[in-house]
């Protein structure tokens, strides 16, 4: 049976919005926005070439007795753009044409997260219906710059919403965070995440004659045994501890006769919230320094770590899922980064919610058409649950 979030979610599937192209997506939420009294701004950015679209569409509370500034202001976030199909012949069928089999919906993004966007829009939908008076200010955040380098995304949209002064409260960001059934984990927090690229000089030689060069290689081996044995933090209650992993090991000149001249190693740190990027720096170059390395070193920021501890958005989302499908969500920080790293540096509360994740990147990308349902459920309950608190207060 066709529901309003199905239709939504194939329209957007339909169109191919292969990071960072948007493809209208946003455009056709604009459109369903309007008539609720969504105010749009477009703010695109980035070189023409490869040029990304964002939206921030708000709808403020209607006036009521209470001041206005005492008014929450609950944010909806996410992506309208996909990754890469892959093969097109290896899809069942075409990644761009929704189509329904074995009661699920195929395509590429019908997980991640063309399915929650439309959740969110027909949950603001039903909500507004219902309660059109509600002491709720209500805004989407929409980026075609998730899945890419993430420079011209939510990023800017938050430096702007920053610059100009705009209070946020509470964030929903549709990532696909479940993984049996919708609702049965939530991301209350991502790790940090911290790269970098580390050249080891030394002196490049024929191998015959060793004393005549010297081996960079042999001479970070010590200190890269002694990177990978460091406990860098014990994490806490929300995070595991602090990982460092090496991701490429580049040297040599091609030929099995030449000593290097260098070796370059990438790396990376995903970091909880008991260790800061700068404690990480310091602690490795000391580490090279001890070993006397000559050495250089490039180091890249990807986010910092966020986390919700458990308040007023967290238990509104905790008792929509329990009222919707009787789970009891499990709180996590685990997996990958996303945007919730630029929104939390703005707003207080965010958290990430939406389908299972098991197909997500994959051949035959696809969502349960139960889980559907449930997750415009879940989202039109927190924005009740956030009203009534208003209410009270």
């Amino acid at each position: 049976m066709t529901t309003p979030t199905r239709q939504l979610a194939e329209a957007l599937i339909a169109r191919p919005s292969v990071t960072p192209q948007d493809a209208g997506c946003i455009d056709l939420i604009v459109q369903r926005l309007a008539p609720l009294g969504f105010v749009p701004e477009i703010i695109d950015s980035g070189p023409a070439e490869a040029r990304v679209r964002n939206l921030w569409a708000k709808r403020p509370a209607a006036p009521t007795g209470s001041a206005q500034g005492a008014i929450k202001t609950i944010v909806f976030a996410g992506h309208t753009d996909v990754v890469p199909t892959g093969p097109l012949e290896q899809w069942s069928s075409p990644p761009f044409t929704p189509a329904e089999r074995d009661g699920k919906l195929y395509g590429r993004g019908a997980s991640d997260m063309k399915t929650s966007i439309a959740a969110f829009v027909v949950a603001v939908e039903q909500f507004l219906a219902a309660q059109p008076g509600a002491p709720l200010n209500i805004a989407f955040l929409l980026t075609s710059d998730e899945e890419g380098p993430a420079v011209d995304g939510t990023v800017v949209v938050c430096d702007a919403l920053k610059a100009r002064g705009e209070p946020l409260d509470y964030c929903i960001v549709g990532e696909p965070t479940s993984v049996q059934r919708t609702g049965d984990m939530i991301k209350n927090g991502r790790r940090g995440t911290l790269s970098g690229k580390l050249a080891v000089l030394g002196v490049q030689g024929h191998i015959a004659y060793p004393h005549l060069a010297r081996n960079p290689i042999h001479e970070l081996a010590p200190a890269l045994a002694e990177l990978v044995a460091i406990e860098w933090d014990r994490g806490n209650e929300f995070f595991p501890p602090t990982s460092w992993q090496v991701s490429n090991i580049h040297g040599g000149a091609g030929a099995s006769n030449v000593i290097p001249g260098q070796v370059v190693v990438d790396f990376n740190f995903r970091f909880s919230t008991e260790s800061t990027p700068e404690s990480l720096q310091e602690r490795l170059e000391a580490v090279l320094q001890k070993h006397g390395l000559q050495y250089t070193l490039q180091w890249t920021l990807g986010g910092r770590p966020f986390l919700t501890r458990p308040g007023p958005l967290v238990e509104a989302v905790r008792a929509a899922i329990r009222a919707e499908t009787a789970l009891e969500p499990e709180l996590s920080t685990t997996g990958g980064t996303s945007d919730g790293r630029f929104i939390a540096q703005i707003c207080p509360q965010v958290i990430e919610l939406g389908p299972p994740n098991a197909s997500i990147h994959k051949i035959d990308e696809h969502i349960a058409l139960a889980d559907i349902e449930p997750l415009t459920a879940i989202y039109r309950r927190v924005l009740e649950n956030l009203a009534a608190q208003a209410e009270v207060v």
